[in-house]
């Protein structure tokens, strides 16, 4: 399964600037997830992050892999559409190299367990085929 943004954006409550998902390329419901996200120099944070020096920051490397979670745990179990997912644990979080403007972050999660409402995930987040971030990451979900 494909999926545009405006596809994302039903999925997520998440808009401009801190929607940090341009699409969705493969989802196997049950085991894993494949997203991207188109990084360009307009992006807001750059004008801080670092004058003359761009640099993606972590944080909002690890938030854009949590999105790719997000969509995953609503795209794959209809009781969590229409709520709102709360990001509720990161465990071993690795950076392994700097995300410049022009680089395209491709964001693969393997679902580890879905418990009592808790999706952990471990996720990659590459530029080419290197590793520029990992992170267990947990979320749920809860009514509007």
């Amino acid at each position: 399964m494909e999926l545009n943004v405006l596809q994302i954006m039903e999925m997520l409550p998440h808009r401009y600037p801190f929607l940090l998902v341009d699409r969705i390329d493969e989802i196997i419901p049950g085991e894993r997830i494949i997203g991207t996200k188109n990084v360009t120099i307009n992006e807001p944070f750059f004008q801080g992050h670092f004058p003359g020096h761009p640099i993606m920051p972590g944080v909002l490397i690890i938030e854009a892999m949590a999105q790719v979670g997000g969509v995953f745990a609503t795209a794959t179990d209809k009781e969590n559409q229409g709520k709102v997912t709360y990001f509720v644990g990161i465990d071993k979080a690795k950076f392994r190299r700097p995300v410049v403007p022009g680089n395209v972050l491709r964001f693969e999660l393997s679902l580890l367990s879905a418990r009592r409402g808790i999706y952990t995930f471990l996720g990659k987040a590459y530029v080419g085929d290197k590793v520029a971030a990992e992170a267990e990451l947990k979320a749920t979900f809860a009514d509007k």
